[in-house]
């Protein structure tokens, strides 16, 4: 006689995956919490940082009270990266506690004339499709060459404007960002021209 043997079969049901909990616990929570607090800061503190327009100065484009990103880092990245058409944020010469917002218009070595509201860079007229014809106004001011490190800016708004035409070079040293994107009103939200 052949010894019984007990047959057991392995448990036909299948075992469930274990699944991550939905809900957070408190550690995983504060966790989430202080990585989103660190990423912003550094994003805030070394890269961009919002800014409120003061003012009417760079209408069309920009307008009284609205809000847009400044990127800080992208100037420091060489002594050469402003270009003409930037909109560049920058200690106001006379006051350096106020901020200002102006396009560049001559970098160091561009000669730089206004003749009845025209604008010549370098003897060539510059097309400027950025101010409009009713905020243009018909001034003139004599030949400058702007100097190393130095730059020439002015508000798209030329009737309403304080620039480079009343206070003179903006130095290499005030800028301290470049005007990327406005994020209010929700109706503009897009990036700065």
């Amino acid at each position: 006689m052949e010894p019984l043997q007990e047959h057991i079969e392995p448990s036909q049901a299948p075992v469930p995956p274990v699944r991550p909990s939905n809900t957070l616990g408190p550690v995983s929570l504060l966790r989430d919490v202080a990585i989103s607090v660190v990423l912003a800061v550094i994003l805030i503190v070394f890269i961009y940082q919002p800014v409120k327009v003061e003012g009417t100065s760079m209408m069309p484009g920009l307008t009284d009270q609205e809000r847009i990103f400044v990127n800080k880092y992208e100037y420091k990245l060489g002594p050469n990266n402003i270009h003409r058409s930037d909109l560049v944020v920058f200690h106001y010469p006379r006051d350096p506690r106020e901020s200002y917002i102006k396009r560049v218009v001559g970098i160091p070595g561009d000669s730089v004339q206004i003749l009845n509201g025209d604008v010549y860079v370098n003897q060539q007229k510059l097309i400027e499709p950025y101010v409009l014809d009713a905020y243009r106004d018909r001034d003139s001011m004599d030949l400058q060459i702007v100097p190393p490190e130095n730059y020439f800016v002015l508000g798209d708004h030329r009737n309403s404007s304080s620039d480079s035409r009343t206070w003179g070079f903006v130095g290499r040293n005030a800028i301290y960002g470049k005007a990327v994107l406005v994020y209010w009103p929700f109706a503009k939200i897009g990036p700065v021209h």
